[in-house]
Formats: structure tokens, sequence, C-alpha cells
């Protein structure tokens, strides 16, 4: 279920973008919504998105709210795509060798 709540928070290229900007550290959450042309309700439900899929960690100070990035989910979704990818793989590659063969075949 988390790499399902990983993928749909990804699925937004709002949410993506936070993350790329969390790639330079901590923000404040008014930082993080600075770029973005929405409101900050719309900015406050993204983050609530990427917090429940557990991919940031908030820290409070005071009034300032801090976001973080959590590498974590994403460890786990690369390794689920890294499985998927040697699947696949061998699929096309088995693909490939029948294709030859059936070439060479009707070549003969």
């Amino acid at each position: 279920m988390s790499l399902d709540k990983t993928l749909a928070a990804l699925a937004d290229p709002t949410r993506r973008a936070m993350l790329e900007d969390l790639k330079g550290g901590e923000r404040r959450i008014t930082e993080l919504a600075s770029p973005f042309d929405v409101s900050f309700n719309a900015i406050s439900k993204h983050v609530k998105v990427l917090e429940s899929a557990g991919l940031i960690r908030r820290r409070k100070e005071g009034r300032a709210h801090f976001i973080s990035a959590n590498p974590d989910p994403m460890e786990e979704a690369a390794d689920w795509f890294a499985e998927q990818a040697v699947f696949w793989n061998a699929r096309l590659n088995d693909l490939e060798k029948a294709l030859f063969e059936d070439d060479e075949e009707k070549r003969k």
C-alpha cells in the first residue's frame, strides 16, 4: 500500500517539483509554495499527500512549518521498478531471440 501512495503522490507534477526543490534541503512551507501560482490551501493539500505517502517530513518551530524530503519511499519504488525492469528485459530478450530464429528459418 505504501508503494501505491508513493506512486499516486508522484503522479502530480506540482508534487514532483516540490520534491525536486527539497533536494536542496529543508524549506519553510511558504518557500516551498512560492514558485507555484496556486492558493496556499492547494499547496497545503499537496504537502499533505506527500506527507501521507511518507515522502516528506514536517517540523514545526513556533508558527513556521519546515518541510524536508524523506528518501525511504523512493527507494522502495526504485526497487520495485528495478524488479520490473529485470522481468521485462528478460521477456524482451526472449522475444528478440524468437524473432531472430524465425527470420533465420525463413531465410533457409
